[in-house]
């Protein structure tokens, strides 16, 4: 499995986080993640997105089994969090 995160820094993280997840909830299952109603685990047909806000920052996790597979991932949780965070600028930079 390939694995790569993002940490975005934003004082919105728990809003953003849940935005995220009941968006890309509705056509995917979602878990909770550590037992905490504001973190999930997002499951795609191509791989997994864990979203988990923190103080001052979301962090992002795309798990996949192969590299396009892993872009998909990393372009679905990041162009949406982009778009809901448009006006505050966020960016999502995926590091391995």
């Amino acid at each position: 499995m390939l694995t790569s995160t993002a940490d975005v820094p934003t004082d919105a993280a728990a809003r953003y986080g849940k935005q995220l997840l009941a968006h890309l909830g509705r056509k995917n299952r979602v878990e909770p993640v550590d037992g905490r109603s504001d973190a999930g685990r997002l499951f795609f047909a191509y791989g997994t997105g864990t979203v988990r806000p923190e103080a001052g920052r979301l962090l992002l996790e795309a798990t996949a089994p192969d590299a396009e597979s892993l872009a998909r991932v990393q372009d679905v949780l990041g162009r949406h969090l982009e778009r809901f965070g448009a006006r505050r600028e966020l960016t999502v930079h995926w590091s391995t």
